[in-house]
């Protein structure tokens, strides 16, 4: 019960925090430009968003079957159709409550094709870990290949002590000589709070990286993961489609923003607020007017959402006659066996 409320209490501290970043976003705008900011998602050319629809599918799908790739390790061989409906109901789920997806895909599951749920709950630890290690590498690569870009970034946002940050250099060594001190500070606080509950989570997160490692058909699953990633930058970039001012960015710069925006993802329930707001400050720094800027930020959030929402919805809707009709034409077949 406390563990209930404590939850509930989070939940409600981060979305509330998503609130006040869109109230302070609107707040901030001038009447002209809450007016233009409206004309600029009403005038989005909205035929980009059916590919951004049918990518975003394929990330989703993507996801599905690498999980399988991670359940067959437990010996659990799930149909594939059954296996993406549960992944996209455990997304729409974690619109509702954070976390409360990971328990949604691995009962609907467990429910439709009468496996033990227990023994999925490794595979989405082992999941959850590998994207955290994913971003973490996507997040150096957007870093190194836009190193001037991010030197000039950091020095603007940081003012005077920021001119000592303008040489990438400069910010390179800084870096090595964080990572250099990082290293042996964590080995020892991980060793002074290993029994806690944190020490607890980062044990499992490094098993689960560590099974992937070692699985059988870890390159297969290693290139679904590209596949996946490869799927929200492009997203994300035919994205950018959608408006004439950031028509013309790069795909580097969109692997920039969904850096970012996947940060924002992460803080706030779905994203909610502060994904628009990182979005937009990426796409200022890159020489995007603030309007056109928060107009591209809440197209994409809007666009992303949607596709949960209504593939959510779809696979709850389509999930029991399928299975109904799976489980009746099996019956059949077993039934003309006994015959035959």
């Amino acid at each position: 019960m406390k563990k209930t409320i404590l939850t509930i209490f989070q939940y409600l501290l981060f979305l509330g925090l998503g609130i006040w970043i869109i109230y302070q976003m609107l707040h901030q705008l001038t009447d002209q430009q809450k007016t233009d900011l409206a004309n600029a998602i009403r005038n989005a050319n909205a035929w980009y968003l059916l590919p951004v629809f049918i990518i975003g599918f394929l990330s989703h799908f993507f996801r599905a079957m690498r999980w399988r790739y991670l359940l067959e390790t437990v010996d659990l061989k799930p149909s594939l159709t059954n296996t993406t409906f549960a992944v996209l109901i455990g997304y729409i789920a974690n619109l509702a409550l954070p976390r409360a997806g990971e328990v949604a895909k691995c009962t609907v599951l467990a429910r439709y094709e009468k496996m033990p749920a227990h023994k999925m709950i490794g595979t989405i630890v082992a999941e959850r870990a590998f994207d955290m290690v994913s971003l973490l590498v996507i997040a150096v690569a957007a870093f190194g290949l836009q190193m001037e870009f991010v030197s000039t970034y950091v020095a603007s946002k940081m003012g005077a002590l920021g001119e000592k940050f303008q040489n990438s250099k400069t910010i390179l060594m800084v870096l090595a000589a964080g990572a250099a001190l990082s290293i042996p500070v964590a080995v020892i606080l991980y060793r002074r709070y290993k029994d806690t509950k944190v020490g607890m989570f980062v044990t499992e997160l490094m098993r689960g990286v560590l099974s992937i490692i070692h699985m059988k058909k870890r390159w297969a699953f290693l290139g679904y993961t590209v596949l996946i990633w490869g799927m929200y930058l492009l997203q994300l970039w035919v994205g950018f489609m959608c408006l004439p001012e950031t028509a013309g960015l790069s795909l580097v710069v969109a692997l920039v923003v969904l850096v970012y925006g996947s940060i924002g993802m992460i803080v706030t329930p779905g994203g909610i607020g502060l994904y628009t707001l990182l979005v937009a400050q990426m796409l200022v720094a890159y020489g995007v007017t603030e309007v056109p800027a928060q107009a591209f930020g809440w197209i994409a959030w809007v666009a992303q959402t949607a596709v949960i929402i209504v593939l959510g919805l779809v696979s709850l809707i389509a999930i029991q006659p399928y299975n109904r009709k799976r489980n009746g034409q099996a019956a059949m077949d077993r039934a003309e066996d006994s015959i035959a």
